[in-house]
């Protein structure tokens, strides 16, 4: 899999890597960006919320976390950071746990990716999890709606402008 390369930028504003997710204008709702700051000031990751209109609330969580960062750290059973973000902005503070994850083969343009798909104990979460070339995890959570092969061919590296502060 070579679909995405580390940016390289003197002065990095944003992430130094390449963030996977659905381009904001492919989403019929609002958009938010959170970043997963280390210590040192670099990135540990980016995850994207995609709410809905209307006010129903997330509808999805997209996280990229390179490797390194201290939230792909799981014990047994522990949920993704971004199902944990989900819940959370679901205000839902019911205990979740994994159930099982099943290797699954997608395509993705002309590249073959491993999902993982995990199953969590809340049956309204769908997760899914794959590694890109360059070491970065991305992970899906969504609420209510299930993650279909499809959503893979809308996943697309976001420009960089995105995660510029100014």
């Amino acid at each position: 899999m070579s679909f995405l390369r580390r940016r390289s930028a003197a002065t990095p504003t944003g992430p130094d890597f390449d963030v996977l997710a659905m381009d904001p204008g492919d989403w019929p709702g609002d958009l938010g960006a959170g970043l997963l700051p280390a210590p040192d000031g670099s990135c540990q990751g980016v995850f994207l919320r995609y709410d809905l209109f209307g006010g129903r609330g997330p509808a999805m969580i997209i996280g990229n976390l390179p490797e390194g960062s201290p939230a792909r750290d799981l014990s047994d059973g522990q949920v993704p950071f971004e199902v944990q973000q989900l819940l959370a902005a679901l205000d839902n503070d019911e205990p979740v746990h994994v159930v099982e994850t099943e290797d699954t083969p997608v395509m993705h343009e002309d590249n073959l990716l491993i999902v993982k798909r995990v199953k969590c104990s809340e049956s309204r979460i769908s997760c899914a999890q794959f590694d890109r070339s360059d070491g970065v995890l991305v992970t899906i959570a969504s609420w209510d709606r299930p993650i279909t092969d499809e959503l893979y061919q809308l996943l697309k590296p976001l420009p960089a402008e995105l995660f510029q502060q100014g």
